[in-house]
């Protein structure tokens, strides 16, 4: 087994980040992880993770009150749910932001 991690920038501070976990097994992917995560007052949080937690592939949206949102998602191969969560935190990832601070003064 062989783990890979390593974390992604996603602005020119590096004050938002993909954070990513990949297991492989003789080539092959065998576990993927995901997650956004954000500099808020100093401190990292996470917003969105995508892994393979509880034997299916998944989103978690966190957050501030510590509630979190679940949803499958159907991809098919590991190597397509790795690409699709690349993608999603990239394309995606300051409308995550905003929703999560604009909860955070709702809390």
């Amino acid at each position: 087994m062989k783990k890979i991690e390593f974390l992604s920038c996603l602005d020119v501070f590096g004050n938002n980040c993909i954070r990513v976990r990949l297991v492989t097994e003789n080539g092959s992917l065998t576990d993927v992880m995901y997650q956004y995560e954000t500099l808020i007052d100093g401190e990292w949080v996470a917003i969105v993770r995508y892994d393979c937690a509880h034997g299916f592939f998944h989103r978690d949206v966190l957050f501030p009150n510590g509630d979190e949102e679940k949803r499958v998602i159907e991809v098919g191969s590991l190597k397509n749910a790795s690409q699709f969560a690349e993608q999603d935190l990239k394309d995606r990832w300051e409308w995550y932001r905003e929703r999560y601070i604009k909860k955070l003064k709702n809390k």
